[in-house]
């Protein structure tokens, strides 16, 4: 009886103990997965322009809804005088600075003025962690409100740029007097792209690189700040600046203005992602490739009296066109036009950005 209730009492001092010890490892699971995620994992805090120790607010800025500032430049002639109004908007890892390359003698003879601005997160404007493609397009119409840009204006979208022209044309287009998408990049997972098809074919002509980034950004948007900062996996080519993404076109393109403007090239370089990488860059990357809330493709109505033209060059390895000219077979109403012999920085190339402006602005 004795003998019993020592085996059972040493029983429960054995289950007692192997408690405590399997309690304590996953403590300490635990506490090594918030450490890495603190550490590797979760981005850190951006450095706000304005606040206390942040970089200074040198642009001026419009104050939107919720009280997010953009920050914008103005070129051509002044707002008060144009008798066309258009907002363009930067690609990735660009700011307000990377305006549109339109000729200033071209703006005047247009009375066109250009307003370009800080997308959230890059350069001066301020983040926005609810960042959605829809918000992408109320940040455009409270831009042209704050301005006085008038009921409708054009919009020009360059690279990733183009997907807030995509929003736009969903969201607001009755703001809308003309769009030009130059060349697009589309989310290889927006509705409407046929199964195994065309935008499965794209994916699969990126580098390997790629692939893999923006998979992780539509998957896994809780890594990718990890993703594109550790060192055992290459991260996205446009961050690494690999060149291997760009085709000769592009590389004779890059050729002819490093060779124009010297090593002060792009001044502002530093100041595109001074509020941190991740706001900027990456969380780009995580609204391109993530769930939209209305695929363009679903559009089945051209915008009342909105002309759209697609721009894409034919040797682009950054974007393949044949997304592009899946896009305007599917929307006939988007005029598709092909650029021979140039890849995805053709608007750069002499003349492009002054047939690109008067094709919108005058539908030539």
């Amino acid at each position: 009886m004795i003998a019993r209730g020592f085996t059972t009492y040493r029983w429960m001092i054995d289950f007692e103990y192997e408690g405590m010890v399997e309690t304590a490892v996953v403590l300490l699971l635990a506490s090594l997965l918030r450490l890495v995620y603190q550490r590797l994992i979760r981005p850190p805090p951006p450095r706000i322009c304005g606040a206390p120790g942040g970089p200074p607010v040198t642009a001026p800025r419009v104050k939107l809804r919720g009280g997010r500032h953009l920050a914008y430049l103005e070129t051509g002639v002044p707002r008060a005088a144009a008798a066309h109004k258009i907002i363009f908007v930067h690609g990735f890892d660009s700011c307000r600075h990377d305006v549109l390359p339109a000729s200033q003698d071209l703006l005047r003879r247009l009375g066109a003025c250009v307003v370009s601005y800080d997308r959230p997160g890059y350069s001066e404007s301020d983040p926005d962690p609810c960042q959605t493609e829809r918000s992408s397009a109320l940040d455009v119409q409270d831009l042209a409100d704050q301005l006085g840009l008038g009921d409708r204006f054009h919009v020009v979208g360059f690279s990733r740029g183009e997907q807030v022209v995509w929003s736009c044309l969903v969201h607001i287009a009755h703001r809308l007097a003309g769009a030009a998408l130059v060349p697009p990049v589309s989310n290889f997972w927006w509705r409407g792209f046929p199964g195994g098809g065309v935008s499965r074919r794209a994916y699969a002509a990126q580098l390997p690189q790629d692939r893999w980034a923006v998979s992780v950004a539509r998957h896994a948007p809780w890594l990718v700040y990890w993703w594109n900062t550790q060192r055992w996996f290459p991260p996205s080519s446009l961050i690494a600046r690999d060149r291997r993404v760009y085709s000769p076109p592009d590389l004779d393109v890059i050729s002819k203005l490093a060779a124009a403007a010297g090593p002060r090239r792009r001044p502002h370089k530093a100041e595109v992602k001074q509020q941190r990488v991740f706001e900027a860059l990456h969380r780009d990357m995580i609204v391109a490739f993530g769930e939209w809330d209305c695929s363009p493709l679903e559009l089945s109505n051209p915008p009342p009296g909105v002309a759209v033209h697609l721009w894409h060059g034919a040797d682009d390895r950054v974007v393949t066109p044949a997304m592009s000219r899946h896009i305007a077979r599917q929307l006939p109403w988007i005029r598709y036009h092909g650029v021979p012999d140039a890849g995805h920085l053709f608007m750069l190339a002499d003349g492009m950005a002054d047939r690109i402006v008067k094709t919108l602005v005058l539908g030539d």
